[in-house]
């Protein structure tokens, strides 16, 4: 009877730790770039399945600037302004240094360019400007330049953004758009490679998404391994 019992704390034992080690691994990477974003049925740039570097291998990249600027209106909801970066990143910088990806960039001219016009559009502090485009304007670039940190200098990524601080620019940018949940949520992942932090704006983006919204559905399947459900992101804890 002992024996058994034994044998059966040892399997739930295993079970938990494969678990874990599953969770750890379906979490691994950087997670600006490594985890692609549901956006449902929006426009995003040219994509060739849900793999998060399954780029459209017959893309021109010499398009990417223009065709990313115009997929960043105004009205673009803040999810598909990620992944919409998320998939730039991939083509521009990430490509670089993984094989795996098997799209060439020879150099990061056009990254360069991506991250110069994004920091463009950000409005001249002394210069009085609406609210919101200046929120947009200054997530859209933070939000760029995180996700190039997190690819890593080998792919040209981190040098190219001459340590600006993106993650601050996120802040700001929570700060004059009244608080958004999902910049929130943008912002707990541009943090989560730090030394914590993440989840104040964990919780917050969790407390302003409405369940089976697609905001919800990301958390959920980005912090899987802190929650199951809303309730619990919610409630979440170092």
């Amino acid at each position: 009877m002992r024996r058994k019992m034994l044998r059966s704390i040892s399997l739930t034992l295993t079970s938990i730790l494969s678990l874990m080690v599953f969770q750890q691994a379906a979490l691994a990477g950087p997670p600006l770039i490594c985890h692609p974003f549901d956006i449902g049925n929006a426009r995003s740039l040219p994509w060739s399945g849900s793999e998060w570097r399954a780029v459209d291998k017959n893309y021109n990249i010499n398009r990417l600037v223009e065709d990313t600027l115009g997929l960043l209106t105004p009205e673009t909801p803040v999810l598909v302004r990620m992944e919409t970066l998320r998939r730039a990143t991939v083509y521009g910088v990430w490509s670089m240094v993984d094989r795996k990806v098997g799209y060439s960039v020879k150099d990061a001219a056009v990254a360069r360019e991506l991250l110069s016009r994004l920091k463009a559009r950000v409005p001249n502090p002394e210069i009085k400007s609406d609210k919101k485009t200046t929120a947009i304007a200054l997530f859209d670039y933070g939000y760029l330049v995180e996700s190039y940190k997190q690819a890593g200098d080998a792919s040209q990524g981190l040098s190219l953004t001459g340590g600006v601080d993106g993650y601050g620019m996120i802040v700001k940018a929570i700060a004059l758009g009244g608080g958004d949940p999902a910049m929130e949520f943008a912002a707990a992942l541009a943090r989560e490679d730090r030394t914590g932090g993440h989840i104040a704006h964990l919780q917050r983006a969790a407390a302003g998404a409405q369940e089976g919204s697609l905001l919800a559905k990301n958390l959920l399947s980005h912090f899987s391994n802190m929650g199951k459900t809303i309730g619990e992101l919610r409630a979440a804890k170092n």
